[in-house]
């Protein structure tokens, strides 16, 4: 039964990095927290390899359709790599409390961030000084909390700065991988708590699933499907709070 539930986790987990192009970590760690058992910690660490094989694979298929900023993502990844790897190294340190409630209230701020509305329709690359501040924003939350920050990625792109949604899903995927990636090594503290069996299976799903979401265009508009996901969020994190304070 493990085995089929982490195959239909990994399944959820693609289809969302495939078609929103973020949110795969906002559902991969509260699945392995409470589908599986995991602490916080180790949870947040299993999901980052899960997460960012996920991207990966997505990020793929946008390659293919020249639907990636290559420029953003690598300057947001690069940027970000001192809160990523400084706050990575930490995480073994902290108490599971922290990191779990921490997690609720940074997916709350996911959520508000993709309800807003667009500011420009003109296109235009992001200036220096938001793409600073988001991409250390960004390291910190991937390096605590195993989230890749294309929560954050796609609304600046879009809402900011007029970028098609598409395009913004492609250079998310890509800074999520790269930036999970690096956030996994800054855990390897914590890789000899995992049981990978789980978080194997989860990947190997969410990669071929992520890889066919990634190249399908639902029938519904991308600002409807922002909003549907975003509530989801709320009740993600709704839910996380209450059994956290119910255990405390």
């Amino acid at each position: 039964m493990e085995i089929l539930a982490a195959l239909i986790a990994g399944i959820f987990i693609g289809a969302v990095l495939g078609f929103v192009g973020a949110g795969g970590a906002m559902l991969a760690v509260p699945i392995l927290i409470y589908g599986f058992g995991l602490a916080p910690s180790v949870a947040s660490t299993s999901a980052l390899a899960v997460v960012g094989a996920a991207a990966l694979s997505g990020a793929s298929a946008k390659i293919k359709s020249k639907e990636i900023y290559y420029r953003d993502a690598l300057a947001i990844w690069a940027i970000g790599l001192a809160t990523n790897i400084g706050f990575s190294s930490l995480v073994h340190r902290l108490p599971e409390d922290f990191i779990a409630i921490g997690f609720s209230f940074v997916i709350i701020f996911a959520g508000l961030s993709m309800l807003g509305s667009p500011l420009t329709t003109i296109h235009k690359r992001m200036t220096w000084p938001v793409l600073i501040g988001v991409s250390l924003l960004i390291g910190s939350i991937t390096g605590l909390f195993g989230i890749g920050g294309g929560f954050l990625v796609i609304p600046v792109l879009v809402l900011g700065f007029g970028t098609s949604q598409s395009i913004a899903a492609g250079t998310a995927l890509l800074v999520i991988a790269m930036n999970s990636a690096t956030a996994l090594l800054g855990h390897f503290q914590l890789w000899s708590e995992i049981s990978w069996e789980i978080p194997l299976l989860m990947g190997a799903s969410a990669v071929i699933i992520a890889q066919i979401a990634s190249r399908i265009k639902l029938p519904i508009r991308d600002v409807l499907l922002r909003k549907i996901f975003a509530y989801f969020l709320f009740a993600v994190a709704a839910f996380s709070l209450v059994e956290r304070i119910f255990i405390l």
